[in-house]
């Protein structure tokens, strides 16, 4: 057999290492892109749940509050208090001591109480977040303060 013909049938291809390093380059950049993305989904999941649980805090209280009498409500400090939150909420490892809750009370009239309640806590990321939500409550309940005083 001619050398040229043995050359020829003996030869294998293969990829050059020119080609290796381009296609690592491209799984590198794939793999990075991957990493950085579930690392912001999992902050976004993080936040919110926060939120979630911030807003769970606050439901608590107004339902403390709702089932609360006149007299009970009428003996709340004006301006900020700072609660404890319940230790259903406390227990949890993420929760723990992250959050407080203040509850901010002013009279915009007689026989009314505006009530704020604000959750305060601290992120993953050591961002500092805030939730409010007032509510009015009424010596004779809402209705019969807005039917009576009109």
């Amino acid at each position: 057999m001619p050398p040229a013909a043995l050359r020829d049938s003996t030869q294998k291809s293969a990829f050059t290492i020119v080609e290796v390093m381009m296609a690592t380059a491209i799984m590198a950049l794939v793999i990075a892109t991957a990493v950085t993305t579930l690392q912001r989904g999992f902050l976004s999941v993080a936040g919110a749940r926060g939120i979630a649980v911030a807003g769970q805090i606050l439901q608590t209280e107004f339902e403390n509050i709702r089932l609360s009498d006149w007299s009970t409500v009428d003996a709340y400090a004006a301006g900020p208090t700072t609660l404890t939150i319940p230790t259903a909420y406390t227990s949890l490892p993420t929760v723990g001591a992250r959050y407080t809750l203040t509850r901010t009370t002013a009279t915009p009239m007689a026989d009314m109480k505006s009530i704020t309640l604000t959750v305060t806590w601290t992120t993953m990321e050591g961002r500092s977040l805030t939730r409010s939500q007032t509510t009015y409550y009424g010596r004779y309940g809402l209705f019969d303060f807005f039917y009576n005083n009109g």
